[in-house]
C-alpha cells in the first residue's frame, strides 16, 4: 500500500510530466509540423499513463488542490517560443527524476520505465537542439 502522501506526490508529478509533454507534443504537431516528434511525445505521454492508469483512482483521491502550497506561486514569464519549449523539457526531466525514484515504491517496476522515458525526454531536447526547430522556417 503506498501512503496517500506518496500518492499525491506521484499524482502531483505525473501530471507535471504528462502536462509538459502535452506542451511539447503540440507544438512539434503545430508549430514544427513534424509528425515523427509529435507522435514520439505522444508515445511517451502515453506511456505514463499506461503504467499508472490502474492507480488513477487513489491518485484523484490524494489531491488536495485547494491547499497546495504550490498553487499560489508565481508563474514565469517567457520571452517566446523557444523558452516555453525548453522551460516544459525542464519540467518534464525533472518530474520523470522525482517519479524515478518515488516509482521504486510503485510496482511492476515503474521506476525503470521513469528513467526510461526520462533518457528519452533529454534525447529529444538535444535532437530539438540540434535539427534547429526554432528556425524561422518553422514558424
Amino acid at each position: 500500500m503506498i501512503p496517500p502522501k506518496v500518492l499525491r506526490l506521484l499524482d502531483a508529478n505525473l501530471n507535471r510530466s504528462r502536462e509538459g509533454l502535452r506542451v511539447l507534443e503540440d507544438t512539434a504537431r503545430f508549430v514544427w509540423e513534424d509528425e515523427k516528434l509529435f507522435k514520439t511525445l505522444r508515445n511517451q505521454r502515453h506511456s505514463l499513463d499506461r503504467i499508472t492508469r490502474s492507480f488513477y483512482p487513489q491518485f484523484v483521491m490524494s489531491r488536495d488542490s485547494a491547499a497546495d502550497s504550490g498553487r499560489k506561486m508565481p508563474e514565469g514569464g517567457r520571452k517566446d517560443a523557444e523558452a516555453i519549449v525548453f522551460a516544459n523539457f525542464r519540467r518534464c526531466e525533472e518530474s520523470l527524476r522525482v517519479l524515478e525514484e518515488y516509482g521504486k515504491v510503485f510496482p511492476g517496476g515503474a521506476a525503470k520505465i521513469f528513467k526510461r522515458i526520462r533518457f528519452k525526454v533529454y534525447d529529444l531536447e538535444k535532437k530539438v537542439l540540434r535539427d534547429n526547430l526554432f528556425s524561422s522556417k518553422h514558424g
